[in-house]
């Protein structure tokens, strides 16, 4: 089955060098105005807001705000699901439609299903879904990590190692770094405002603020409060979702990488400066560090292996697992035009 990315031929796709400008300026400040773009990138409001105007309406980009499980009390996971191949697309294409799941891929030749799962409190078992899958008789084995600390991802991309801005035009767009938090710190409460909040930005990042207002009956002046007020907690922060080909390259991969524990720190900091990797992680489980690879061939995937991951320091065991399509990106909610694809 096709989602709605695969409707777009490679041209369509394709990014010229300033949508690309456009793209890392959103990554580095999702809800940065179109004049404070317009002012780093050096062009006219009225052109940044019309190539954004684009680039979102032919579904290349859309800015999403999404929240960290952590910082509210929730639990990440990275499950795993081992299934018959003529049943990994259907079961994969209804794990993409949960709200509850997020990044799902198809891996090992059709016949594993990846995703990232959110649940409400610190354990797994309240996973409605992983309390179906298992009985689902084409699903021959589920397996499920808690994610404990991302190195590399949530609100940063592959196009932050490698996008076009100078480091001046970074630094002119970067908005006040959030206090570092650790496991001690308080969970951010939310009301019912605050939900509804959240909900619309997670559709839709960039949401005038008058829009917000109307959708949430919150005022103006207290949308912009507690948008401000969330990022500084830490619980809310802003990512962009690309089309595949803009920035993922023509190989992709899994690593589950056995990690001496004294050292998985140290081993977590370096991966996630690889220009490769696009998403780094400590997880529970014999293999304690995830990351998400991208490169243009497996000719290069292996030197990759060769020469950086085997460097790693601690590294114990390297297991790859290649990935072929996914499904759904960042974020809960599947775009409206692949919503209307599948209906």
């Amino acid at each position: 089955m096709k989602t709605y990315l695969d409707t777009l031929s490679r041209a369509d796709r394709e990014l010229s060098q300033e949508d690309l400008a456009l793209a890392h300026a959103l990554q580095i400040n999702g809800r940065a105005s179109f004049r404070e773009i317009a002012d780093a990138l050096g062009i006219s409001d009225q052109t940044a807001a019309r190539r954004w105007s684009r680039l979102r309406s032919a579904g290349k980009l859309r800015v999403l705000g999404l929240t960290d499980p952590q910082r509210l009390g929730d639990s990440p996971w990275v499950v795993r699901v081992r299934c018959t191949p003529d049943a990994a697309a259907s079961i994969g294409e209804a794990m993409a439609r949960r709200v509850d799941t997020s990044w799902v891929s198809l891996s090992s030749g059709g016949t594993e299903i990846s995703c990232s799962v959110r649940t409400r409190g610190p354990g797994i078992e309240e996973s409605l879904l992983l309390q179906k899958l298992p009985r689902t008789p084409q699903v021959l084995d589920v397996s499920a990590h808690c994610l404990l600390h991302v190195y590399f991802g949530q609100d940063l991309s592959t196009i932050n190692k490698r996008g076009p801005l100078t480091p001046a035009q970074v630094e002119a767009l970067t908005p006040p770094p959030a206090p570092r938090r650790d496991a001690a710190d308080a969970v951010v409460t939310l009301d019912d405002g605050d939900r509804r909040l959240l909900d619309l930005l997670a559709r839709d990042g960039r949401a005038a603020p008058a829009e917000l207002a109307a959708a949430t009956g919150l005022s103006q002046s207290t949308v912009r409060r507690r948008i401000s007020e969330l990022r500084t907690a830490g619980a809310l922060y802003f990512d962009v979702e690309y089309h595949p080909d803009v920035l993922q390259r023509n190989f992709r991969a899994a690593l589950w990488l056995e990690i001496d524990p004294s050292r998985l720190a140290e081993a977590g900091a370096a991966i996630a400066a690889h220009p490769e990797v696009s998403f780094a992680a400590a997880v529970t489980g014999t293999c304690n560090l995830y990351a998400s690879i991208d490169v243009t061939s497996a000719q290069l995937f292996y030197r990759y292996l060769t020469e950086s991951v085997a460097t790693l320091p601690g590294l114990r065991h390297t297991a790859t697992v290649p990935i072929h399509r996914t499904l759904k990106g960042p974020g809960p909610y599947l775009p409206a035009r692949a919503q209307a694809a599948r209906a």
